[in-house]
């Protein structure tokens, strides 16, 4: 096991970085540059230069090239934030080795159990080492796996001066889990040819194409008058919003899709008889779709506008980002590149489309092209997040293949 590895990734997940995608600053938490300036100094310590953490909590280095042959200039990316969905504060980690593909008590007093009658893919990893959380807070290896596994493969070059590399760019950007960490990147400042965020999940994983992403906001109003009066008068905002949400394709809702498939998602519901709000999230890897998916949230609108009166629905809709697929395919090189890498690992490559999003996406469309590649975690976003050490030891492994494989891609 390497333990540098292991200890960088839990002094990371010791430090509260939660993003709030209610602050409307950047970075959204102030707690976030926690995390930043100690990996700043660490940078600093590899021998990075030029590391600077921005007034907007953006962290870029640069490994100088150590040889005069011709490789491409690399960037190498992570998030530092955490998802908002649980806390990442008093992060306490347990260590399952040789994992033997039985259930997990995470926590007995409160009778958390990681099991794979519910994750089935725990079984893949059986005789691995498994991190997981104490079931009352998130683990944080989404991202702080990928940060360490950089940093690791960073320390390997600083002990391995033999090993030539050309110039290497570092990233770790603030509020990815809020879909905002690319907004305020300066991709001219990094300077890579070509990225790849190291973000993903199951060992092998390489992913170049996402969501085409929306949001959806409803605000319906109603008239509320006294029960014993309503007839004819009472305009129920709830009851119109459940309407507004039948009139929308049930198998199609996140937990009936899969692969290729988009969904609609309401992730918020808020609502009185006077006035009732909600919140979907509209997803589509197919652009054509994805248009077709607002467009119906438009009609659906209408009629109810048309059937309650002008006014009773209003609709506010948000692209959010979009699929990377179209930037990346005219230089699918680096995605080649990964392959060729994850092969050289002893990895067979599994190249699927992400369901969600990544910073790789804007920052294709800012003209960085950067595919995502894995980093180990499992179960992301909750209590039962869980990562392989295996799983991160192989991923800086890839990482260093990329960097020597790179010359013959130029």
């Amino acid at each position: 096991m390497n333990k540098r590895l292991l200890d960088r990734f839990f002094s990371y997940i010791k430090i509260d970085t939660q993003s709030n995608e209610e602050s409307g600053t950047v970075p959204s938490t102030k707690k976030q540059f926690d995390l930043s300036n100690k990996l700043q100094t660490e940078l600093v310590e590899l021998g990075l230069k030029d590391a600077l953490v921005d007034d907007k909590c953006y962290l870029m280095a640069t490994l100088p090239a150590n040889c005069d042959e011709n490789y491409p200039v690399i960037g190498f990316m992570a998030h530092m934030d955490t998802a908002t969905d649980i806390t990442g504060a008093n992060v306490k980690p347990q260590i399952i080795e040789n994992y033997d593909g039985k259930d997990i008590v995470l926590n007995k007093e409160e009778n958390i159990v990681l099991s794979p009658s519910n994750f089935p893919e725990m079984t893949d990893y059986i005789g691995n080492t498994l991190i997981t959380t104490d079931g009352t807070t998130l683990l944080g290896a989404d991202d702080k796996a990928g940060i360490a596994e950089i940093m690791e493969a960073l320390s390997y070059l600083k002990d391995h001066p033999q090993y030539k590399h050309g110039t290497i760019k570092v990233a770790f950007t603030p509020d990815e889990e809020i879909g905002v960490g690319a907004d305020s990147f300066d991709v001219k400042r990094f300077g890579a040819e070509f990225a790849y965020t190291v973000d993903g999940g199951k060992t092998g994983e390489i992913e170049y194409e996402n969501f085409n992403a929306a949001s959806a906001k409803i605000k319906i109003k109603g008239l509320n008058v006294h029960p014993g009066n309503a007839k004819n008068k009472m305009l129920n905002s709830i009851l119109i919003g459940q309407e507004f949400n039948n009139m929308l394709p049930a198998a199609e809702r996140a937990e009936h899709t899969e692969n290729y498939e988009g969904f609609f998602l309401m992730v918020k519901f808020n609502g009185t008889i006077e006035e009732t709000n909600f919140e979907y999230i509209v997803r589509d890897h197919d652009f054509g779709i994805f248009a077709d998916r607002k467009l119906r949230l438009e009609k659906i609108s209408q009629f109810l506008n048309d059937k309650y009166g002008n006014g009773t629905v209003t609709l506010t809709l948000k692209d959010q980002y979009f699929n990377m697929k179209e930037k990346i395919e005219p230089v699918k090189y680096i995605v080649d590149l990964a392959v060729e890498a994850v092969k050289k690992a002893d990895i067979e490559p599994i190249v699927i489309p992400i369901r969600g999003g990544t910073d790789g996406s804007k920052l294709s469309y800012m003209g960085l092209p950067t595919p995502n590649i894995f980093a180990g975690p499992h179960n992301l976003h909750g209590r039962y997040e869980y990562v392989p050490v295996e799983s991160m030891e192989k991923a800086v492994k890839v990482i260093l293949n990329i960097i020597s494989l790179s010359k013959k891609y130029v």
